[in-house]
């Protein structure tokens, strides 16, 4: 497609990317009668087609955005999936943001401003968040929930326009084009290497996540992982933390053992039961005390929330509990796709067990350092078996310090556990890598991992 240079005026925004946001953003700027381009570094992007039905009279561009004289426009909205340093966006003057920075911007136009409940980290903010949604609706609160999860955040504006309250997982694509969030709740859950390509390194994938704070009420940050505490302290009114040990004050969320039972405390109250929590595993536990410290902030009763924590199975795909076979736990921890997140999965999980981990790891390693991983197998795991592309570098990284099982798939990695494991042991597949040398997407690695254990008949 030609340039629409010609097209674009001082009220006119450029909206980039003609994904699932792109699209809301579309919405949301239609609805409120803004002129816009719908612009894709793409020269053929999927969907164009259903747009340009959709939008008959809203000028295309494809291709590179260099063609495009950005210097005349209102605004670039871009796409999660957009990096802000393309070619053409480094135009001096031009004002780039995301599509949460608009849904801000219409959060604060409202009558009365709905609270603002924002959720990251590198790993497990999709199961917080929809925890501490499921604890919203629970209690009767009028909630919407999505952003990096599910619906976008502007398209909930529109699907549930008398919502009391917005839960938004946000990623740090989302949140490296969020200026200024002004969450009233902002949880920062961990923090580990993932992204580093988009954002130069560690440290500019911590500068994004700390965008979570800019203007926030409360900040609820993780006391076991410093790189969750704000760097300025000026960015939020107030710090809750959580964490594995005996919270230090009384606003704080922790674990401490009672009468030989672990307890989920805040300050020197017990509130819940480690024993009732139906996730497996200490991170569990951990995203429990995150959940509880947002919905105690928020004011919502204490037993309408440990009444949904006592029934939250966890989400399918995130150290979900798939079956118990012969005295051996079975666990889906497909979601696990980086190292950070694996990590997570054998500490919390290993020092429950009875017996011993078996880790069932592997595919597309994206050039991660999988030695972290070394450590806490030496101490909890009977074996690593590997599988996928990337297994070579699984078992160099791990296999000084476990016994290292090299397959090619993850089939033949089951039925090497199947023969493994011992009562008490769990047999965790966290792969610590992407799927797609063997999967369309980490959802379907879950699925056949469930479907083989379904079909999975004793003696036979």
């Amino acid at each position: 497609m030609t340039s629409t240079d010609m097209l674009i005026g001082p009220h006119h925004s450029v909206v980039v990317g003609l994904g699932r946001s792109g699209l809301a953003i579309a919405e949301y700027l239609s609805r409120r009668g803004e002129p816009f381009i719908m612009a894709d570094t793409r020269d053929r992007p999927a969907g164009l087609s259903d747009f340009q039905r959709l939008y008959p009279d809203v000028p295309v561009h494809c291709g590179d955005l260099r063609r495009l004289d950005l210097q005349k426009v209102k605004r670039v909205v871009l796409s999660p999936g957009v990096d802000p340093r393309t070619p053409g966006l480094e135009q001096p003057g031009l004002e780039v943001v995301g599509e949460t920075a608009l849904f801000v911007e219409a959060l604060s136009q409202r009558a009365k401003r709905p609270m603002l409940i924002a959720i990251t980290g590198s790993n497990a903010k999709s199961t917080v968040t929809t925890l501490v949604g499921d604890m919203a609706r629970g209690c009767g609160i009028n909630v919407a929930v999505g952003g990096n999860l599910g619906t976008p955040a502007l398209r909930l504006l529109a699907q549930q326009p008398t919502a009391e309250c917005f839960v938004l997982e946000l990623s740090s694509f989302q949140l490296e084009t969020t200026p200024q969030l002004g969450a009233d709740i902002a949880v920062h859950l961990n923090l580990s290497s993932d992204h580093l390509d988009r954002h130069d390194g560690m440290a500019g994938y911590a500068r994004a996540k700390q965008q979570i704070f800019n203007g926030a009420g409360i900040g609820i940050i993780n006391r076991d992982d410093a790189a969750t505490a704000p760097f300025d302290p000026a960015q939020v009114a107030r710090v809750v933390s959580f964490g594995s040990d005996m919270p230090g004050s009384d606003s704080d969320w922790g674990l401490a053992e009672l009468d030989a039972a672990v307890w989920l405390m805040k300050g020197s109250q017990p509130v819940m039961a480690a024993r009732d929590v139906m996730m497996p595993g200490q991170h569990s536990l951990l995203n429990v005390l995150a959940a509880f410290a947002v919905g105690d902030e928020a004011g919502w009763p204490r037993d309408g929330m440990v009444d949904i924590v006592a029934r939250f199975a966890g989400l399918a795909h995130r150290a979900q509990r798939v079956a118990d076979i012969d005295g051996v736990t079975w666990i889906n921890d497909s979601k696990g796709t980086n190292v950070g997140a694996t990590l997570a999965a054998i500490e919390g999980i290993g020092v429950t067990l009875a017996g011993r981990l078996i880790l069932l790891a592997g595919g597309v390693g994206k050039g991660a350092d999988f030695t972290p991983l070394a450590e806490p197998l030496a101490r909890h795991a009977r074996v690593a078996v590997v599988y996928g592309r990337d297994r070579a570098l699984l078992a160099r990284a791990l296999g000084s310090v476990v016994t290292v099982v090299v397959v090619d798939t993850l089939e033949q990695a089951m039925q090497h556990a199947m023969g493994a494991a011992q009562p008490g042991d769990a047999v965790l597949l966290s792969p610590a890598c992407a799927s797609l040398d063997q999967f369309d997407n980490f959802e379907a690695r879950g699925e056949a991992f469930c479907a083989w254990l379904k079909q999975w008949q004793p003696h036979s």
